[in-house]
């Protein structure tokens, strides 16, 4: 590696430092000093000791911007979460002001046609949930994130529609594409509605095949391994478990 960066042009060389900015640790710190104190002459000395001040500075700005990238993230959720919070002492979920999650909804939509519910937004979110949960003594912070990822999932998995095949309207994803708009609050009275166990007239099997048929969608259009994809999946398989779940309350 060293070698590398002291063969390289200055454009190569960023390059291979934020290509390898994880081999910058104190190993690789130790031996490009080794490097420089074992040097012949002064001007060899000189390289080495330029080399280490312009790798320094190069990864000073990746992790710079890396951290602006993550406030900008927090910046986001917290416009996301200001119609729940502002001019509340404590947290409560839900809101006491029943718009509340209406505003919420208006502003994922907005962002998210800005651009700005990134890969880096949704791990800031992620990282936030796994914390409440953790600390246990915030469920209403907890239940808020939550919420944020679902309206987020609601928004992307909305903005594709298979309901219609010609002509023809296909029952069962219009009953998917509805639960998947729908408040998770509202998803057991619309089960009950829209499935054959209830008044409807749509099949367990068939609602289970089309959400199947939107997971492979997702798979296939969604960065494998991403933040989009885990969340996106989840939100699907909610969807399937809470049914699932009916089934067997009815059944019992």
């Amino acid at each position: 590696m060293i070698d590398a960066l002291k063969d390289a042009n200055p454009r190569e060389l960023e390059k291979l430092v934020v290509e390898n900015i994880l081999a910058f640790d104190e190993v690789f710190w130790i031996r490009l000093a080794t490097r420089s104190d074992t040097c012949k002459s002064d001007d060899d000395k000189k390289d080495y000791e330029e080399l280490a001040a312009t790798v320094m500075t190069i990864v000073d700005c990746v992790v710079n911007k890396t951290r602006e990238k993550i406030e900008t993230a927090t910046d986001v959720l917290k416009g996301i979460l200001r119609p729940v919070v502002e001019g509340v002492e404590e947290i409560s979920w839900p809101p006491r002001d029943p718009q509340a999650i209406n505003q919420m909804e208006k502003e994922i939509i907005q962002r998210e046609k800005e651009g700005q519910l990134d890969e880096g937004f949704l791990s800031e979110v992620s990282a936030q949930l796994r914390q409440a949960k953790e600390d246990k003594d915030k469920p209403g912070l907890a239940a808020m994130l939550q919420k944020v990822l679902q309206l987020y999932a609601a928004t992307i998995l909305s903005k594709r529609s298979y309901a219609k095949k010609g002509n023809d309207v296909l029952k069962a994803e219009q009953f998917l594409e509805t639960l998947i708009k729908a408040p998770e609050e509202q998803w057991n009275k619309l089960f009950l509605e829209g499935l054959t166990i209830g008044k409807g007239d749509v099949t367990p099997d068939e609602l289970s095949a089309v959400i199947k048929k939107r997971v492979e969608r997702t798979l296939i259009r969604t960065e494998g391994g991403s933040y989009q994809q885990r969340i996106l999946i989840e939100y699907l398989k909610g969807i399937e478990s809470r049914a699932n779940d009916i089934m067997k309350s009815l059944q019992g």
